[in-house]
């Protein structure tokens, strides 16, 4: 690693979301382009900056710095240029020029430590003075802070992060309670502030570093879906993280509960934001669950909406049962209704006959889902415009002050949706705090009706909402079961409820949309699987390689979706020279590339603009699971730009694209809510926690055209067998039984 020093001279460009810059260095007389992260660094400055000379393909030499100091400088010529440079607001070069004239060397000096003479020069009153010597002194607190941090191996970036969190008292909360920066900071988890409390000589069984295993313990639960832990298998966690034993442990779980971080109940212990999430969602339920018709006159009410839904029904095709009509009257009938149903079984042509009712009564409807994808199907099978959750409550990021981002919906308890029936579909998608968001948003009187297929897997974030309302046995609901004899000629729909019975499948290739392919050499399969994915499939569904999917159960090993999209990015997007790319970590981003946003991020901008490139809508928030692709990348401006559906385009600096994965290959949980004209699933085995009938019940459910399996048979076997699933510690079901009746009467 290399130490260059010089001053700034200018700066070419600066992300000031996240600090990083561009800037060109003179240095022993030479200009030299250095790039790294330097929040609050500005022109004029001294630096000295450690890091490498590395060779760009299209900007030639650069250095790149990890780490950098502010510096003071130490003559004249130095101290004038700086100061004229405009790193203080207010003094220019002619202001500059009078100060360092009537001060010469000792003029930084003065400025820190006597600023009031800076009034003696014409000028500068008083009352600038004084600004100016906040300016300077908050320059010093600031280089001195991320020079203090450096020394505990915390990077300019997280520094800064920090000083802008607490100030001038972050030099106490490091030696206090290191473990304060998990709970506060972005980006800094508790294995980064243990590793700085370490350093700083905090022992092992501190109380604080107790208190923020546990409760960092509890958060990862969260990560696996958990909405709370046993209380044993907290204490088992904990202990195997923290390195001590339960007896140190379990006091300080009792010292939390005291500060209201977290709640003890008898199935375990929830963070308390986990725990009022559920309990307010039942509360919420319970408001919305009431009778919507008049009793006295109920069976003439009936006979009457039965003739009007035989009449609406019309050219829909309805079950001989009659049990999509006694949905639609449930419906009616009741503030709060659930249809469930697995695919085939008439959902869609149910939700059409409810917006027929509910139209003609003259009732203003609002479809909503959990992803654009989902919402897109929605509309499309409706034809009425459906959203997703997130755009119908009005996500909006706002600062909540100066450095903190805090997510808002704008529809809430204080502005709720302007609907007399919200219909929800894709539900199993649904985590409990996006639908505590929900309910927050709907006032008794409004209908709800929420849609989904409970045998899917259960939603990306915490909770299993759909399947916990289900099991309450509390509310209105219909199961559609039967499949319809237009459905009856789709092996995909039938395959899927005979694996979803535990039935095992035909696999002899007879079927014209369910193919099972017997492969069981990775090489193999790698082979067959772009021969498949590049050419034979996108002919067979009409469609292109990039609408084809890759679906695997794993992100890990040779048939995990990592190992996949670098096979895949090769032959669906190879490198050419009229393509620019960008190397982040181990993946290769290109221009062309099909990619998948990882986490929620309500924060990142978005814009659909027109052929002639002029933004005619905008918003915030791109969510886990949204796909799209790289339609340019930009080393100049350090970002890649991304056009996800409805052509919204999203830039990502280059510091995000831990956000970004490929997504030629996908696991099957991020695939949810999603249908794509070909669905291709490499299978050799794996863990059996993993490969379960839910798992292939999901993966099949995903194609709309066509299955395609690559690999063993016997693993198909195996999962439609293996019923087991990785539980989920969710109290979502119990919490709306207390609100109704209490536990007694409904155990056993």
């Amino acid at each position: 690693m290399e130490t260059i020093n010089g001053y700034v001279d200018h700066i070419i460009f600066q992300n000031k979301e996240n600090g990083y810059t561009v800037l060109s260095l003179i240095s022993e007389g030479e200009e030299i382009t250095c790039v790294g992260m330097a929040k609050g660094l500005t022109q004029g400055e001294n630096i000295s900056a450690q890091g490498d000379y590395v060779e760009h393909p299209v900007y030639s030499r650069q250095f790149k710095f990890s780490t950098y100091r502010t510096v003071a400088p130490t003559d004249r010529v130095g101290i004038e240029r700086y100061l004229a440079s405009g790193a203080v607001k207010g003094v220019g070069a002619a202001l500059a020029a009078r100060i360092v004239k009537k001060f010469g060397d000792d003029t930084l000096r003065i400025m820190e430590e006597e600023p009031e003479r800076l009034a003696e020069i014409k000028g500068i009153s008083e009352r600038k003075a004084q600004e100016i010597a906040l300016q300077i002194e908050e320059k010093k607190d600031l280089r001195d802070a991320l020079i203090y941090l450096q020394q505990y191996g915390i990077s300019n970036t997280l520094a800064v992060r920090i000083y802008d969190t607490y100030g001038m008292s972050l030099y106490s909360v490091m030696q206090e309670n290191p473990y304060k920066l998990a709970e506060d900071v972005a980006g800094i988890g508790f294995k980064l502030a243990d590793e700085i409390a370490e350093k700083i000589g905090i022992h092992t069984d501190s109380d604080y570093r107790i208190r923020s295993g546990i409760f960092y313990t509890l958060q990862q639960s969260i990560g696996e879906g958990h909405c709370y832990l046993p209380m044993e298998v907290l204490l088992d966690r904990a202990c195997l993280l923290l390195g001590v034993d339960k007896e140190y442990i379990r006091p300080q779980v009792d010292n939390l509960m005291m500060d209201k971080k977290i709640v003890i109940k008898p199935e375990g212990v929830f963070t308390a934001t986990y725990y009022y999430a559920e309990l307010n969602c039942a509360r919420m339920l319970a408001d919305l669950d009431i009778s919507m018709t008049e009793t006295e006159n109920l069976p003439s009410q009936n006979m009457a909406i039965t003739k009007k839904l035989e009449k609406l029904a019309g050219n829909l095709e309805m079950d001989s049962e009659g049990l999509q009509v006694q949905a639609v009257m449930k419906s009616i009938q009741n503030g709060l209704f659930i249809l469930s149903g697995g695919p085939g079984t008439g959902k869609t042509t149910t939700i059409n006959l409810m917006i027929r009712y509910f139209e003609s009564e003259g009732l203003d409807i609002f479809l909503a889902a959990p992803t654009g994808r989902a919402a897109k199907r929605m509309t499309e099978a409706t034809g009425f415009e459906a959203r997703t959750i997130h755009r119908m409550l009005e996500l909006n990021s706002a600062l909540s002050d100066e450095n903190a981002r805090r997510v808002r919906f704008e529809r809430n308890e204080e502005n709720p949706l302007e609907a007399d029936v919200v219909i929800i579909d894709e539900m199993s998608m649904v985590d409990i705090q996006l639908f505590q968001a929900l309910l927050k948003a709907i006032t008794p009187g409004t209908r709800l009706i929420l849609v989904g297929d409970v045998n899917q897997l259960p939603s990306v974030g915490s909770g299993q909402v759909l399947r916990d309302l289900i099991g309450s046995g509390r509310f209105p609901m219909v199961e559609l079961k039967k499949i319809f004899r237009q459905a009856e000629t789709s092996d995909i729909i039938v395959n899927a409820h005979r694996i979803n019975n535990g039935e095992q499948i035909v696999m002899d290739n007879k079927s014209k949309d369910f193919f099972m392919l017997e492969r069981n050499d990775v090489n193999v399969i790698y082979k067959h699987m772009v021969q498949l994915v590049r050419d034979k499939l996108p002919k067979y569904v009409n469609a292109t390689p990039f609408d084809v999917q890759v679906l695997t159960p794993m992100r890990k090993g040779s048939l995990g979706c990592e190992t996949l999209n670098g096979i895949l990015q090769q032959y669906l997007n190879p490198p050419d020279t009229g393509k620019r790319e960008y190397t982040g970590g181990s993946v290769i981003y290109r221009e062309g590339d099909k990619v998948m946003q990882i986490k929620n991020n309500y924060q990142l901008e978005w814009e659909v603009v027109s052929k002639y490139g002029i933004p005619v809508d905008g918003g915030t928030g791109v969510f886990n699971g949204d796909m799209g692709r790289i339609l340019e990348i930009n080393e100049a401006a350090s970002s890649l730009v991304v056009e996800y559906d409805e052509h919204r385009r999203v830039t990502y600096p280059f510091s995000m694209l831990e956000e970004l994965e490929l997504s030629y290959a996908i696991t099957i949980h991020k695939s949810q809510g999603s249908e794509y004209p070909a669905v291709l699933l490499p299978l050799l085995g794996g863990p059996r926690m993993l490969f379960n009938r839910n798992l292939l019940y999901t993966a099949i459910t995903r194609a709309k055209s066509c299955v395609t399996i690559l690999g063993s048979s016997e693993t198909v076997r195996e999962m439609i067998d293996n019923t087991s699933e990785n539980r989920r510690y969710t109290a979502f079901a119990q919490r709306i039984r207390e609100i109704y009746r209490g536990d007694k009467e409904y155990q056993g």
